[in-house]
């Protein structure tokens, strides 16, 4: 029996997508791991642009949030560690017409990833890069990561890890991105808010996700709670989680303004919401596709021509 949205479908028009076609098999992660939350944000967004799946590609990392491209029915590549952000604008070069999704951790994103984040971040080439961070390396069983919290204890640093870690909204400002913002996977509405207004964004759009891991550090990220963070928002920005919104404190802030951007991320408080955005930056992936347009046709032979002894 058809169903009243398939009733109401114009003759010959495709079935809506829906999460049910976006799965694929179960995901083995621990219980309760915030990886869950995200990629189903990921899936609900899809769905709710309609974003059909073999024009989407999901390209990970090495690490827990490595296996999402498996978890979600759509085109996807696991690239080696570090190096999710070269394959992906390869495809943008190659393909500019796909929908393209980035998934790093904290430790594949800023340690043996962390050049190839910076350059990415300043080619603003057109993607949607997602942070997982849960403050540790978790796949390899806890050891400290760049954004470990100082003072917590890991395999690596049993006595305590000896320095202040690194801020990623602050960095992602800092180097020049087009656009910062951050979300955590326990605030399903607020995400998928944040990664539509990442998608709508012309350039490399930086999301940082605070993700819970209950297995390795179940003391982190206290998400039964909201008097630690504050939300960030704006006419231009992102509203805060609608749940939580009465719980805590909501801040005014033009995500136009860098200065007050970069006090935001820096801050010892956590805020939630759209940092900074300027979609009128450079794209490094426009520029080369346009000097391609722009060349002179002309034949292999010819290429070689001056080469000859």
């Amino acid at each position: 029996m058809s169903s009243e949205t398939d009733q109401q479908l114009p003759a010959g028009a495709p079935a809506p997508l829906t999460i049910k076609e976006l799965n694929t098999e179960n995901p083995r992660w621990c219980a309760g791991c915030g990886d869950f939350s995200i990629i189903m944000a990921v899936k609900r967004f899809m769905v709710n642009k309609q974003l059909p799946p073999h024009m989407t590609v999901n390209v990970s990392g090495i690490g827990c949030s490595g296996r999402a491209p498996f978890y979600i029915n759509a085109y996807g590549v696991h690239a080696i560690h570090g190096r999710a952000i070269p394959v992906a604008l390869g495809l943008r070069l190659a393909r500019p017409d796909l929908n393209i999704f980035i998934h790093s951790g904290d430790g594949d994103a800023l340690s043996i990833g962390g050049n190839h984040l910076i350059h990415g971040i300043n080619k603003n080439f057109k993607c949607v890069f997602i942070m997982y961070d849960n403050e540790l390396y978790a796949l390899t069983k806890s050891q400290t990561s760049p954004t470990t919290r100082k003072g917590h204890k890991t395999n690596t640093q049993p006595t305590g890890t000896y320095l202040d870690p690194i801020i990623p909204t602050s960095l992602a400002i800092g180097v020049g991105g087009s656009f910062v913002a951050s979300t955590a996977d326990w605030m399903p509405d607020h995400l998928v808010k944040t990664l539509e207004a990442a998608f709508a964004h012309p350039g490399f759009a930086f999301v940082h996700v605070s993700q819970r891991c209950p297995h390795f550090d179940p003391d982190n990220f206290d998400h039964k709670t909201s008097a630690w963070f504050s939300f960030l928002t704006h006419e231009k920005g992102i509203p805060p989680d609608s749940r939580l919104a009465d719980k805590t404190e909501v801040v005014q802030h033009d995500p136009s303004n860098k200065e007050d951007a970069f006090k935001y991320a820096s801050s010892q408080r956590t805020y939630f919401g759209l940092f900074y955005q300027n979609p009128n930056k450079p794209r490094y992936d426009e520029i080369l596709q346009n000097l391609i347009k722009q060349a002179p046709a002309t034949t292999l032979e010819s290429m070689f021509e001056e080469f000859k002894i």
